[in-house]
């Protein structure tokens, strides 16, 4: 099997990943992952088995619109059933529906599972071996037999794990891939058992689909690659079945920044920080933030000293450049963050601050007084700027609140709990008065503000809360503790976050809603400013 790349790349997120917990693909759904898997460059898509439900099949039926570019799909499915003529295996004849180029054909290497799962005798596991992959190879498909769980058939019964593999060979497949089906093994045993398969097959080309039941995966992906593997598979974000499967995401950029082995498109490896997130988004799942490569925390830095060093020489804190996989080097403010972070996030306002700069050093002191009370600003980055231009004098408030009440009724009956805001705004020397019900407290006092604030700014109408937090900072305080609350807001383009603390959970809110406000006005009066 030539290929123009030296690993190709199966991703299985709209088969394997389907899998997953809490994973629930719509038939658009699935053509939008493909849509960007291709964009990514992968060599082959399993789109799923058209023989297993109607969603599948109406995916296939559709797929040939998608029109796409790099990758090639692939139908999945199994042996035939025991007893039954290929033929006339119903199963069978929806993988040919398909109209996929290639198949993947999974059939058992363990002889636990073929005695006590199948529960047929050994020699007809191989007979439906290969009688399957002779039918699909008559009927003008590329095979490729995924053996699974070949490590733990290895372990139990070395001779008959390896007499399938032999068998799949001979038969015809194009591809053997060698499957870590229960996510156990370990990368010796991995790698050992690569080299015996090529010993058997000496030049057939091997695949390796790993699951991270050990927190192994990619570390007996990359084993298997090394010990003479071509062809990989996982999913693009890591979700599957049980524990999920090797993390693509995380893999790609291994193979190519780290071992020099091409595996997508020349020039595509940028986007996949990009792409990651938007199959994240599709799948409704978030990414972890210290997820390696495109985690939002994959580049963050927030010792003084690892930021200073960072500005000094790259390499000295980070292993590659953020940009290479299309992510973002932070710097994360705090009381150990050291001047050179403040200074470097501090020259999104002011260029010329360096961290021995007045405003950097009455910066630094500021920030240890605030975390000594609570705040915290590594995740609140609109907060800090607006920190940032108050230091810098630069700031100049948009508007004030003069009043605001907020109220929450607890009916007995069946009425619905709902809370209500009143607030009282100050821009220049204009007043408005607005009120606004609730699902919540925090919930009507947003509103409320923002009704009375989008007569003067109207641009706040396409503005939301994307996400909110709440942290008791002193439990020993119990209800009198302070809290501090973050707040994520979004205009539809872009995302930011806002932070406020008090102990009083309403005014911490009405704290971080104010910044959220104020950096979202600010942001499109200097944008406009500028164009």
């Amino acid at each position: 099997m030539k290929s123009k790349f030296d690993i190709e790349i199966l991703d299985t997120t709209l088969r394997d990943g389907a899998q997953g917990e809490g994973i629930v693909f719509s038939v658009q759904d699935k053509l939008d992952i493909a849509q960007a898997l291709d964009e990514l460059g992968v060599a082959w898509i399993e789109a799923g088995n058209p023989g297993s439900n109607p969603k599948d099949l109406e995916f296939f039926r559709l797929a040939p619109s998608l029109k796409l570019k790099n990758a090639k799909l692939c139908a999945f499915g199994s042996t035939r059933k025991k007893g039954v003529n290929p033929s006339a295996d119903s199963q069978l004849r929806s993988l040919l529906g398909a109209e996929t180029e290639t198949v993947v054909i999974f059939g058992k290497s363990w002889d636990l599972h073929v005695k006590e799962i199948l529960r047929v005798d050994l020699q007809e596991n191989l007979s439906m071996i290969a009688e399957t992959i002779a039918y699909m190879k008559a009927e003008g498909r590329r095979v490729f037999y995924d053996a699974e769980h070949f490590f733990d058939g290895l372990a139990d019964n070395h001779d008959y794990a390896l007499a399938t593999i032999k068998t799949a060979a001979d038969a015809g497949a194009d591809l053997i891939v060698l499957c870590d089906t229960n996510g156990g093994a370990f990368p010796g045993a991995v790698a050992a058992g690569v080299k015996d398969v090529k010993k058997l097959v000496p030049g057939f080309p091997l695949g390796i689909h790993a699951h991270n039941d050990s927190g192994l995966a990619i570390a007996n992906t990359i084993c298997a690659l090394q010990a003479g593997c071509v062809h990989a598979q996982g999913t693009l974000v890591g979700f599957g079945e049980r524990c999920g499967n090797t993390a693509l995401a995380a893999l790609i950029p291994n193979l190519e920044i780290k071992m020099k082995l091409s595996c997508l498109p020349e020039g595509n490896l940028p986007r996949i920080s990009e792409l990651t997130r938007r199959v994240a988004e599709i799948a409704n799942v978030s990414i972890s933030d210290d997820m390696p490569y495109v985690g939002s925390h994959a580049f963050s830095h927030k010792a003084g000293m690892h930021a200073d060093g960072i500005l000094k020489a790259r390499r000295s804190f980070e292993h590659i450049d953020p940009a290479a996989v299309g992510n973002e080097r932070n710097f994360l403010v705090s009381e150990i963050g050291g001047r050179s972070a403040i200074a470097e996030r501090a020259k999104i306002i002011e260029s010329t601050i360096t961290k021995e700069h007045p405003v950097t050093v009455a910066l630094s002191e500021k920030l240890k007084s605030l975390e000594a009370e609570g705040w915290a600003f590594e995740g609140a980055d609109a907060s800090f700027e607006l920190l940032v231009r108050r230091e810098l004098g630069r700031y100049k408030p948009l508007f004030r609140i003069a009043a605001y009440r907020v109220m929450s009724e607890h009916p007995t009956g069946e009425t619905l709990a709902c809370s209500h805001a009143w607030v009282k705004v100050l821009v220049e020397d204009k007043c408005e008065i607005a009120a606004a019900e609730g699902e919540g407290p925090v919930n009507a006092l947003d509103g409320a503000l923002r009704r009375a604030l989008m007569r003067f700014y109207p641009m706040l109408s396409k503005v939301r809360l994307e996400d909110y937090k709440v942290r008791v900072i002193d439990g020993k305080e119990a209800t009198a503790a302070r809290v501090r609350v973050l707040i994520q807001s979004t205009d539809g383009k872009r995302s930011w976050n806002t932070v406020g603390v008090s102990a009083d959970i309403i005014d911490a809110s009405r704290a971080a809603l104010v910044d959220s406000i104020e950096y979202k006005l600010i942001a499109d009066l200097e944008l406009k400013e500028n164009s």
